[in-house]
């Protein structure tokens, strides 16, 4: 399991989301390129001390990153947006997926959505427009854990 960060735009998210992946030992994906340095100090604040923790690899642009998850033959691209295809409680996860999560201005662009095998969604309420980047991350790299055994000892990461 991997979180993919698609040309974020907000340093606080992608450090939150690294934080995240630290506490839960999923390693981080950063396909650039971003919308601030990458080094930037709000994205340190934000990833803390877990930032060193957090097992992140950086890819200069979205060829590069297929490339390199095209490697692994049971990886499947999960694209989390408003408009997936299933909600995200109703999608088998399996251990190798990479959770794509779009620019928090745009999302992704059509080669992104046509490259992936699946796009999930999370339900919210018919007038709201989306979550926050790193609220969806949360909320869907929970369940999938979850569904893997991760929270009752079945599985560690």
């Amino acid at each position: 399991m991997r979180l993919a960060l698609f040309q974020p735009d907000i340093p606080q998210n992608a450090g939150a989301i690294m934080r995240l992946g630290a506490c839960f030992r999923v390693p981080v994906d950063v396909i650039e390129p971003c919308g601030f340095p990458f080094d930037d100090k709000r994205l340190k604040r934000a990833a803390m001390d877990y930032g060193a923790a957090c097992d992140v690899a950086r890819h200069p642009s979205w060829d590069d990153y297929l490339v390199d998850a095209r490697a692994q033959p049971s990886a499947r691209l999960v694209l989390l947006t408003t408009s997936g295809a299933v909600s995200y409680s109703d999608f088998a996860f399996q251990p190798a997926d990479r959770l794509i999560l779009g620019r928090e201005s745009r999302g992704v662009p059509p080669e992104v959505r046509d490259a992936v095998d699946a796009a999930v969604r999370i339900p919210i309420a018919a007038e709201m427009r989306s979550l926050n980047v790193t609220t969806a991350a949360a909320i869907v790299l929970t369940e999938a854990l979850r569904q893997l055994g991760f929270f009752d000892g079945k599985t560690t990461l």
